[in-house]
Formats: C-alpha cells, sequence, structure tokens
C-alpha cells in the first residue's frame, strides 16, 4: 500500500466486509485483514469504530451520491438515472453496505441517525432533479426516491441490467407525463 492511500484501503475493505458479514462482521481485525494491514492500522487512522463507520458511510455518499448519476443527459427526463445501473454494477458493495446498515439501524436506534442523514442526500438529489424538470412535489419526489430505491435494491442483490433498465424507462415515461400534464395545466388555455 503506497502513502496516502491507507486510509482509503481501510474505508473500501470495511465496505467490503459489511456487504459480506454485515455490520457486526466490521471489526478492526476483520477490516485490517480485507485491507492487508495490521489491526493497529484501523485504530490509527478512525480511532473508533463508530468513527470508521462514519467515514465509510460518507465514502460511500462520495462514490454514489452526485448529481450525474441522476441527471438528466438531454431536455426534460431523456436519461434520467441513466448512470444508476453502471453506478450498482461498477460497485455493489457500496450499496449493499448502505442497505446492511439500513437493516441494523432497524435493531440499533443509534445508527439511524447516519441513515437518515444518507437517505436524505438521495432525496435532495432527486428533488433537484424533478424540480429542474417542472416537478416542485414532495409526494412525487418521495415516490421517485423510493422507486429509484428499489431499483438500486434490486440491481445490488439479483443484478438483471436489462430488466432495471425497463423500469427506469418506464420512470421516465410517468415523470415526463407528470411534467407534460403540469405545464399544460399552467399555460393558459
Amino acid at each position: 500500500m503506497s502513502y496516502g492511500t491507507g486510509r482509503q484501503a481501510l474505508l473500501e475493505a470495511a465496505i467490503r466486509v459489511v456487504a459480506s458479514e454485515g455490520l457486526r462482521g466490521m471489526t478492526y481485525r476483520s477490516v485490517a485483514a480485507e485491507a492487508g494491514v495490521s489491526h493497529a492500522s484501523v485504530r490509527y487512522h478512525f480511532g473508533d469504530w463508530s468513527t470508521m463507520l462514519e467515514e465509510a458511510l460518507a465514502y460511500c455518499l462520495e462514490t454514489s451520491a452526485s448529481d450525474t448519476v441522476l441527471a438528466s443527459t438531454g431536455p426534460g427526463f431523456d436519461g434520467f438515472a441513466d448512470a444508476l445501473i453502471a453506478m450498482v454494477t461498477r460497485d455493489p458493495d457500496i450499496q449493499a453496505f448502505q442497505y446492511e446498515l439500513t437493516l441494523e439501524a432497524r435493531r440499533r436506534p443509534e445508527l439511524r441517525r447516519m441513515v437518515e442523514r444518507v437517505d436524505e442526500s438521495y432525496r435532495e438529489l432527486v428533488r433537484r432533479e424533478l424540480t429542474r424538470n417542472g416537478i416542485d412535489d414532495p409526494d412525487v419526489a418521495e415516490a421517485v426516491y423510493m422507486t429509484l430505491d428499489g431499483l438500486v435494491l434490486h440491481q445490488t442483490t439479483t443484478p438483471d441490467a436489462e430488466r432495471t433498465d425497463r423500469a427506469l424507462v418506464a420512470l421516465r415515461r410517468l415523470l415526463a407525463n407528470d411534467a407534460a400534464a403540469r405545464d399544460a395545466a399552467r399555460s393558459p388555455a
């Protein structure tokens, strides 16, 4: 491991450990073994287990929660969420890590705040993209967020890019129809 890459290697190792063993499998020793370093290195970089978990989650957000994942490639909803399948296919462990954390937060309330912050980041990306395309409705944004979350879960657990893509095409069509109806309602007759 070259200088300066230790922290990132440990974050990536923590994500892989949680994706394969669940959150309860994430220990200093398991992360160190996955990264190929001593467990003292984990303590040196993060100090405690909670900090390691929070920083791994922040790393996941940096990697997956960007405008480019949801942004339309053209006018309206053409290409909306096109990068979603590629993102999940490229690194399904990042998504599995987040789902594991979500499930564990159900059992451990002290983790709920972390999960809520993650969900809110994704919700904001959806709201921003919908508003940019003429849909400023929090309920529609929530429905789209939940739909995308379900598609990511499906793609993470049972990868089927063709099926996920068909669902995205249908979602884009629904959003385009909704935007057109809203635009027609705002236009004077």
